[in-house]
Order: structure tokens, then C-alpha cells, then sequence
């Protein structure tokens, strides 16, 4: 029986506010994430999206419900989930004084990689972003786009299965942001479970195998591109979005 990289099964997470009472950001969601493939989450801001990946990444423990990444549960082993996943968003912060090698081999560190092979992990990534010539400057002396590179290497410094994707192209210029998508599209390549969020559109219908649509903490459609225009009439995946919004009552 194959696992499921990822699997939400009726997700809740509650917020009490003085003025307002008790918000459900995340309203019983449910879905699946496969392996090898790029899972769109969208959502206007206050959807319940960062909510849901928060939670996922141990960051916020859920109310009711469940979620696991691979076959470890959020809230009873957020060590082994933490083990198996790499988060990335755009306000991530890196440690200004640590070089971007030291970096890297703190991150795997933290995150149980082998000893053993961490040496030839660290370098191996070093190579393959980019900042070889870097890689002993310390974070804060780095331009803004080799601090990408880096915090990016930091995402899969442990080689996890599960990569989670916060809006990470904001802020960034086209040619950046065109590079983090074609990270993105390998790592999907290589197998990997990738969750994406982004208010960027196009990014989503160039990169998503498949779409979740949340809205007020529920979603409210979950399929491919194609069967999302099937299902609306509509061409472009803002049309689409909006389409569910409305249709939620927005």
C-alpha cells in the first residue's frame, strides 16, 4: 500500500478574539497531497491558507481534526513531521552572521540528517544553487537574490520528501521569481511532494498538477487545471477563483 505523502481529514483551527469571539480559520478541510506533484493551495488573505500550512509544519497545533506528513501525525509527532518537511516563505529569516555553509549544515543538523554524509549534502547544494564563491560570506554581506539561494538550499538541507511553498516569489524581481518557479517545477521532478501557495496566478496554472480553491477556511474546489475549467466555463484560473469565491459568497 503506497503512503500519501500528505493527508488533511477534517482540519479545524480556532482563534479567540476579544472583539469578535471564536474564528475558525480553518474550517474541516480535507485533502490529499501525491508524491511528484505540485499541489496549488489559493486563497485571498484571511482564506485560512498560511493557517493550513502553519499547522502542517508544526508551527500552530491544529483545534480538531488531522494532518500527517508522511504517516506522522502534526500534533503527536511534530519532530519526525519536522524530520520530513521543509517550509519556505518569503519572510523566513536566516541568521546574519552564519555563513551561507554554516547555514546549511545547521539546518540539516537540526533536522537529523546523517553526520555521515553532511559534508558532501552541503556541498552538493552549494553547487547546485549557485553561491560556491558564497558560501563562506556570512547571510548579511550576501545580495538579496543569493540570500534566496540559500534560504531555498535551507528549505531541502535535510533532503526532506515534503516541501511547503509560502508565497515564496514575493518581493522578488521576474528573473528571481522565474528562478524560484523552475526550483520548484525539479523538486517536483524529483518526486517530491510540493505544497505551493502564491497571489501570483500564472505561477499557479504554470506549476499546479493540482488546485485547492479555500475560501473563509473551507475549500470549496480541489482538482486539476483543466477539470477546473471543465467544471466552470471559465479560462483562466483568476475567472476560476474568483467564480468559487463568489459562488461561497464572498
Amino acid at each position: 500500500m503506497t503512503m500519501t505523502p500528505v493527508a488533511v481529514k477534517g482540519l479545524t483551527k480556532r482563534f479567540y478574539d476579544e472583539s469578535r469571539g471564536e474564528i475558525r480559520a480553518v474550517d474541516g478541510i480535507d485533502f490529499e497531497c501525491r508524491a511528484g506533484e505540485i499541489f496549488g493551495l489559493l486563497g485571498a488573505n484571511g482564506a485560512g491558507k498560511t493557517t493550513t500550512l502553519r499547522v502542517l509544519a508544526t508551527i500552530l497545533s491544529p483545534s480538531s481534526g488531522s494532518a500527517a506528513v508522511m504517516g506522522f501525525d502534526v500534533a503527536r509527532e511534530p519532530e519526525e513531521v519536522r524530520r520530513r518537511l521543509g517550509f519556505y516563505s518569503s519572510t523566513t529569516a536566516l541568521y546574519p552572521r552564519l555563513t551561507g555553509r554554516e547555514t546549511l549544515e545547521f539546518f540539516a543538523r537540526i533536522n537529523g540528517y546523517p553526520e555521515a554524509g553532511l559534508r558532501a549534502r552541503v556541498d552538493a547544494l552549494v553547487d547546485r544553487f549557485g553561491f560556491v564563491a558564497y558560501a563562506g560570506a556570512r547571510i548579511d554581506k550576501l545580495s538579496q537574490g543569493m540570500k534566496q539561494k540559500v534560504s531555498i538550499a535551507r528549505t531541502v538541507a535535510h533532503d526532506p520528501p515534503v516541501l511547503i511553498f509560502d508565497e515564496p516569489t514575493v518581493g522578488l524581481d521576474v528573473l528571481n521569481a522565474l528562478e524560484m518557479q523552475k526550483v520548484i517545477a525539479e523538486f517536483r521532478d524529483e518526486g517530491k511532494t510540493v505544497i505551493f501557495s502564491t497571489h501570483i496566478m500564472s505561477e499557479a496554472e504554470r506549476l499546479c498538477d493540482r488546485i485547492a480553491i479555500i475560501h473563509r477556511g473551507r475549500i470549496h474546489a480541489c482538482d486539476t487545471l483543466d477539470r477546473l475549467r471543465a467544471a466552470t466555463g471559465r479560462h483562466y484560473l483568476e475567472d476560476i477563483f474568483v467564480h468559487y469565491v463568489e459562488q461561497a459568497g464572498a
